[in-house]
């Protein structure tokens, strides 16, 4: 009901495009897209939720060009977010992320929005937080600012492209092999 209400508001209308694909073994991924797709049909939000079916590179090039938010949500210490979202960052994007993988070494409140780690909970309960917190996030942080302070989104938008671009380059790639390895 929730996320119906931030979907459908018309003063602040919000898009999702979920796209990927659950590992085969996965039955807890599969069924949650099928409640996605079931979720979009149901509600008043048919258009402005859409799930991309058999997410691959050449979707993840046209995707990373042209959205404002990048979500990534691995399971915190289970999974790795993928390196997409630094593409998303060079990209114009802002990442809005679990707290995972690249993001640690990268994220901070002025280039990035990440999602508070919830304590150690079983896994449906720990699901319920992190929404929980993902939509607090979005209704009082990403789309205030979105949109109605442009000039602090921008330089969210500029700084989160500068820091990845620094951050993440091939020098220090090398650098740090060099170091670590030898």
């Amino acid at each position: 009901e929730r996320l119906e209400a931030i979907l459908n508001d018309s003063k602040r209308p919000v898009q999702i495009i979920f796209a990927g694909k659950a590992h085969p073994a996965d039955e807890y991924g599969k069924d949650f897209i099928k409640q996605l797709v079931h979720f979009s049909r149901r509600t008043g939000a048919k258009k402005r939720v859409l799930f991309l079916e058999n997410y691959n590179i050449a979707m993840a090039r046209t995707l990373v060009q042209g959205v404002d938010v990048w979500l990534n949500t691995p399971i915190v210490t289970r999974e790795a977010s993928g390196t997409s979202g630094m593409t998303a960052s060079m990209n114009g994007s802002i990442n809005f992320s679990t707290f995972d993988g690249w993001i640690c070494e990268f994220a901070t409140k002025e280039n990035s929005f990440v999602v508070p780690v919830a304590p150690h909970f079983p896994d449906w309960e720990r699901d319920n937080v992190d929404i929980d917190n993902m939509l607090t996030m979005l209704e009082n942080e990403i789309l205030p600012m979105y949109y109605d302070k442009k000039e602090a989104w921008n330089k969210m938008v500029l700084q989160s492209m500068n820091d990845v671009d620094a951050f993440f380059e091939s020098g220090r790639m090398a650098s740090e092999y060099y170091e670590k390895v030898y």
